[in-house]
């Protein structure tokens, strides 16, 4: 992954050179062709080279990675969103036609989860690193949180990019953000949100969490004869064109301002019953391969609050599934982001004693 942050070259002295005096429009123009060039990660090292010219460059060579698609006449999606190229993509939407493909990996000694993005359709491939999690018991509530170091999860660390919080039960999830998912955004003022030893020196770099979604598991009256049924509830980052767009068209309906950041309401897909496996079942199409209580696919639901909203219930937007003890298949497309699905897939992880 490329480092956003650090020393690069034309930082301290100005721009290097004639590369900083470039024409805007003809310096965008040259990375977005460079930037789709190269549709395959890991090999993406010619777009982080040109972030590392000056600072002009980093700038909008990030704005462009961030870009959401745009799509031919012809339905074809030429555009750049779900890319993985610096740390910010992981909060950006992921691709909008086939799905990342990720595996997660569980250390249950340390209670540590690793998000790992697969470069080969294979089940055991060992994946590019993302984030990692890590369980802790902070009184009545267990929280994960999510680092994008594998060897530093605090929420003091500058690596911290989010958190997970359950209730006592385990079967309510907040999820938190480091970043304001929008402006204007306020961070959460209840106890189990705060960041109490933050070393970060940057002011730049908010201290707080911003709270971003919520996932809620139902009581299921069959106990352990029958799937959980689970209801998310995310503000997933849109484009700057869309955010727009939808402000000028909800500013009639007095939405509030986190409408902006585009809310999404996703539902697991219900299983069918098998006569003959005498079991709930799913098509993961050959992603996952072991039973399992935590295995589940989400789509979107309908929004009550929007006129004539309507869900789509055959497109996955995520989905989760186990293939061996202690590693799981993790696919997500857009409007979600691979931070929110990672964080999506922990609350599977340990017992709802509501729900089984």
């Amino acid at each position: 992954m490329g480092v956003e942050s650090g020393r690069l070259v034309g930082d301290s002295g100005g721009e290097s050179g004639g590369w900083g005096t470039m024409l805007p429009e003809l310096l965008g123009e040259i990375i977005k062709r460079v930037e789709e060039s190269e549709d395959r990660w890991p090999q993406r090292q010619h777009v982080v080279a040109c972030a590392c010219v000056c600072k002009k460059w980093r700038e909008v060579t990030k704005d462009i990675v961030k870009s959401l698609p745009n799509h031919n006449d012809d339905g074809n999606n030429n555009g750049s969103s779900g890319k993985i190229t610096f740390p910010s993509c992981l909060k950006q939407p992921g691709p909008r036609e086939l799905p990342h493909q990720c595996l997660i990996k569980r250390n249950k000694k340390t209670s540590t989860f690793y998000l790992y993005l697969a470069l080969t359709p294979s089940l055991m491939d060992k994946g590019k690193f993302l984030l990692a999690a890590r369980r802790y018991r902070n009184g009545v509530h267990t929280e994960y949180i999510i680092s994008l170091d594998a060897d530093d999860l605090s929420q003091g660390s500058n690596a911290y990019v989010g958190k997970l919080s359950s209730d006592f039960l385990g079967t309510n999830f907040t999820i938190y953000d480091s970043q304001p998912p929008h402006s204007g955004a306020k961070p959460s003022s209840s106890r189990a949100s705060r960041r109490f030893a933050s070393k970060q020196i940057s002011p730049q770099v908010p201290a707080g969490n911003f709270e971003v979604g919520q996932v809620s598991y139902k009581f299921n009256l069959l106990k352990s004869r029958g799937p959980r049924r689970m209801i998310c509830s995310l503000e997933c980052p849109v484009s700057r064109e869309t955010t727009n767009v939808k402000n000028v068209d909800n500013s009639k309906m007095k939405q509030p301002e986190s409408a902006s950041s585009g809310c999404t309401v996703l539902r697991n897909k219900a299983p069918r019953w098998h006569e003959h496996l005498q079991c709930w079942c799913l098509n993961f199409h050959g992603r996952v391969t072991v039973a399992s209580v935590k295995n589940f696919q989400l789509v979107a639901s309908m929004d009550q609050s929007q006129p004539g909203g309507k869900g789509d219930e055959e497109t996955v937007l995520l989905q989760f599934g186990k293939v061996s003890d202690d590693t799981f298949t993790m696919d997500y497309r857009q409007p979600l982001s691979a931070f929110q699905a990672f964080a999506m897939c922990l609350t599977s992880f340990g017992t709802k004693l509501a729900c089984e």
